[in-house]
């Protein structure tokens, strides 16, 4: 039996008078890689910013290891193992990249010590007393990704961390979902790069103006190709 992690139901987030999402229902279970498809402006990164309380009025439901969260504030949110990773990464000029490391409080036990985080990104490693912004691009998401990993966090939502790299890195990137998989880690991918994601994932929700409109497995990937192309224009 799979234990759900995350459940939501019926949630609809406003960013001031703009109503963005509108009865959003889906669940994540304990282990899986879900990914959120859908054009710019679906409502994905909206969900994952609802699900951390950074959006602005929510109503519905979000639930965390059968917590109900939607009234809660975002760093209590945290504290029951929730980490999200922005698109911006929001990594610190002015700190290095040791320092940006470790500037996230514990929220949760089981977080990865430094030494772990080092083997699985060791270009980290090698350049951890360099300023945050002389990182490359895709050492600034490994980074972004890392100091949520050293947070205690085990439900990771991840948005859009493939964007702008080159294609070696988000190989690596790709090597590093499915680790942390194997590790027992849940996650919730927001993507564009479908050719990325669909490798990756267990499931698949597809997003348009706000709702979800279709859902299916990874067995169910190829007969869901002209739905894909429908919805995506993959």
């Amino acid at each position: 039996m799979t234990t759900e992690l995350l459940r939501i139901a019926g949630l609809n987030a406003w960013y001031g008078e703009s109503h963005i999402l509108h009865g959003v229902d889906l669940s994540v279970s304990e282990g899986e890689v879900v990914t959120l498809l859908g054009r710019n402006g679906a409502g994905r990164t909206t969900t994952m910013r609802a699900i951390v309380g950074l959006t602005g009025k929510r109503t519905g439901s979000i639930q965390v290891a059968g917590q109900e969260t939607i009234k809660l504030a975002s760093h209590h949110i945290a504290r029951l193992g929730v980490g999200y990773c922005p698109e911006e990464r929001g990594i610190f000029a002015s700190l290095s990249a040791q320092e940006n490391l470790m500037l996230p409080p514990a929220v949760a036990r089981g977080g990865m010590s430094v030494e772990e985080i080092y083997a699985m990104f060791p270009n980290l490693q090698e350049r951890a007393g360099s300023p945050g912004t002389r990182l490359s691009g895709g050492e600034q998401q490994m980074l972004a990704v890392a100091r949520i990993l050293r947070t205690g966090a085990r439900l990771l939502l991840l948005d859009e961390i493939s964007e702008g790299l080159a294609p070696v890195i988000v190989q690596k990137l790709a090597e590093m979902i499915l680790t942390l998989k194997a590790k027992g880690y849940t996650i919730v991918l927001v993507e564009q790069n479908f050719r990325f994601a669909a490798p990756l994932a267990d499931r698949f929700y597809i997003m348009e103006h706000g709702r979800i409109v279709r859902q299916f497995k990874q067995a169910e990937l190829e007969q869901n190709t002209g739905l894909l192309q429908q919805y995506l224009g993959v």
